[in-house]
């Protein structure tokens, strides 16, 4: 039996965000133009990742601990990995997550792979730049990844 894929949405200050998944986890987290408004958001998975989607655009949460089922290859996976242990509000550029998943010569396909990543935010792309400091590509737009990065910011300030 093929798992009934769930979907919920998030509206915030810099668009809407569509979260699907099953129970088994979430498979996506994008910043999307039209909702789909037949959606009904009934997977606790899904919900309880909208929640802390919420949390975290509300300068509330720093880290998730909804489960993650983002499919990829294996490569794709270990980067993804990597992604996560970015520490909230810190930036890193493509060539350290290549050589702390110790594949120092593959910045480019980490590059691809962080690209491809099913589950922005929670995996947070968003804090990869290049290795010059620059702010790179970005699926959401690079005005949102600016967003992202001072809403960090922000959140860590706050805290002292």
């Amino acid at each position: 039996m093929v798992e009934q894929l769930d979907k919920g949405y998030l509206f915030t200050d810099i668009g809407a965000l569509e979260v699907a998944g099953t129970e088994d986890g979430i498979v996506s987290v994008t910043f999307v133009e039209n909702v789909d408004t037949g959606a009904a958001c009934v997977t606790s998975v899904v919900q309880q990742c909208i929640t802390e989607l919420s949390q975290y655009f509300g300068g509330r949460r720093t880290t998730f601990a909804v489960r993650l089922d983002p499919g990829g290859t294996e490569f794709r996976r270990l980067v993804w990995h990597a992604l996560r242990r970015i520490p909230f509000g810190q930036m890193t550029s493509y060539r350290d997550v290549a050589v702390a998943i110790d594949r120092p010569k593959s910045a480019r396909a980490v590059g691809g792979a962080v690209g491809h990543n099913p589950i922005g935010i929670i995996v947070p792309c968003h804090r990869v730049i290049g290795s010059d400091g620059s702010l790179t590509g970005y699926a959401g737009g690079l005005d949102r990844k600016r967003w992202l990065l001072e809403h960090e910011r922000r959140v860590l300030a706050a805290r002292g």
